[in-house]
């Protein structure tokens, strides 16, 4: 084969280490980074519920919650710091643990997840621009809701609902297919106007009566068990668990880190994760309780306190409150998809025919499938049991992060040959057995079996919020026993 069909074969303008001039985000845009990470309404209810959960304890909750962002941020910079040194993408850099042809297809399964995920992000994203639709026209005539169009369901779905998924669907991808400069502007616009947005919420509900609702947080905090040695398997269980809501963004972290200017922006940035979080748990605690106490000065409201922001403006009967919170649901919605799902999607597509696809065809692709996803996804992809094998996949993460990492660090000494990295030449350092790397694939199906077991064997469930860190040290420590010289 001919260096110039090898070229042709695997390189691609999107995948191709990026110019240094173009290497130009620092810590402020890894700090918008990471706030859109934990600005959804998952992230909103999940901090909420943990509280609620551990009955309000401050020590287990904050702590844990600390502990988990502080394992981000040591994987974090790991995983960063090759594609920021040599400005590659997550699945560009897998080719040197994976083999050029290893990479192609087993990181598929990063792929195969991201759209599944966008398609149902995408779905629960059409749902807050449904409201916003429906507020409209019964702003303009409330009779028209009852017309029999509006009364005719396929799939679970009536018009409102389907103009709402498509909305939602060509929004994105229009966006998103734009280039990273446009997502760039897009992550900060969103990371702050969410706050923004939040802090209008949280303001809405201390004004409403300070003391009251200052008391109600303050009375809320449980600092009563800080030494409790029980804490101890709760905190385990916080700190994994926040952990693992960030799992998937790590693997793929590289597809932002490689336009970061250099390794010191890149630790910092990523140690405002732990800033992020403390903000947002602020936030979203304070309105929480604050909207329970107000709500439970009647008796006939809620036995529960509520923890998912469409339910807490549901609560209030508020419609100016109501739009604002709808069209921020929109924008964070919006944005970690983009993040979690969108891009590294566009790269693993890319990377499967880097000769036939660009930004804009990997996008349509993505588009279409996750179309697909959302129109099915309350009637029958959610009744199957599908997540299952979606968690699945996921357990594959770990064991290729913990490959890579041993691959970079240990083996390979933090060194890359550039031009072999796009080389289909089978004297080329990445071609290995035929452009799979054995040893790694070895590797990773081992990985793939502990970290798995904590989600197929029930008497290892209790474990299922480490099956990442698990799946990468086996991984990791096979590799190195296997690859070293």
């Amino acid at each position: 084969m001919s260096q110039q069909k090898s070229k042709k074969t695997l390189i691609n303008w999107d995948l191709v280490s990026v110019n240094p001039n173009d290497k130009n985000w620092d810590w402020k845009d890894l700090f918008c980074f990471w706030g859109i990470n934990i600005q959804s309404v998952i992230g909103f209810s999940l901090i909420t519920s943990l509280y609620l959960i551990y009955d309000l304890n401050t020590f287990v909750v904050f702590f844990g919650t600390l502990l988990g962002s502080i394992l981000v941020y040591f994987f974090s910079n790991l995983i960063g710091k090759p594609s920021q040194k040599f400005g590659l993408p997550f699945i560009v850099l897998l080719r040197s643990s994976l083999g050029v042809t290893g990479a192609k297809y087993l990181g598929l399964l990063r792929g195969f997840v991201g759209i599944f995920m966008f398609g149902i992000q995408t779905y629960f994203l059409s749902k807050a621009f449904g409201y916003l639709i429906r507020i409209i026209i019964f702003s303009i005539e409330p009779s028209l809701l009852d017309q029999d169009i509006f009364l005719i369901f396929f799939l679970g779905l009536n018009i409102i609902d389907g103009i709402s998924i498509l909305i939602a669907i060509l929004l994105q991808t229009f966006l998103f297919s734009l280039g990273m400069i446009f997502n760039k502007k897009l992550i900060k616009f969103s990371a702050i106007a969410v706050y923004f947005g939040m802090a209008l919420f949280f303001f809405s509900v201390l004004l409403n009566d300070v003391k009251f609702t200052v008391n109600a947080f303050v009375n809320s905090l449980n600092y009563e068990s800080i030494t409790d040695i029980n804490n101890l398997g709760p905190l385990a269980t916080v700190t994994g668990t926040i952990f693992a809501y960030f799992s998937i963004i790590i693997l793929c972290y590289g597809d932002f880190s490689r336009y970061v200017k250099n390794e010191k922006e890149l630790k910092k940035g990523n140690l405002s994760l732990v800033l992020n979080l403390i903000i947002f748990s602020f936030f979203a605690l304070f309105i929480v309780v604050g909207v329970d106490a107000f709500l439970k000065q009647n008796p006939e409201n809620l036995s529960r306190i509520l923890t998912n922001p469409t339910d807490i403006i549901g609560s209030l009967n508020n419609l100016l409150i109501t739009n604002l919170v709808l069209i921020f649901i929109v924008i964070a919605s919006a944005s970690t998809n983009l993040i979690a799902n969108f891009i590294p999607s566009q790269y693993i597509l890319i990377n499967l025919i880097p000769s036939s696809l660009s930004l804009k065809s990997s996008s349509v692709i993505i588009a279409f499938f996750g179309t697909i996803i959302s129109i099915f996804w309350l009637t029958y992809l959610s009744q199957i049991g599908i997540l299952s094998f979606v968690d699945t996949f996921g357990a594959f993460f770990g064991p290729l992060f913990g490959l890579m990492i041993s691959d970079f660090y240990f083996i390979k000494k933090e060194s890359l040959v550039n031009k072999d990295i796009y080389s289909l030449e089978s004297n080329g350092t990445y071609y290995y057995s035929g452009g799979w790397h054995l040893k790694g694939v070895y590797s990773l199906i081992l990985g793939f079996i502990f970290s798995s077991s904590t989600i197929w064997n029930s008497n290892l469930m209790f474990l299922q919020s480490y099956s990442w860190i698990i799946g990468a040290f086996v991984s990791g420590f096979v590799y190195y026993l296997l690859a070293r010289k």
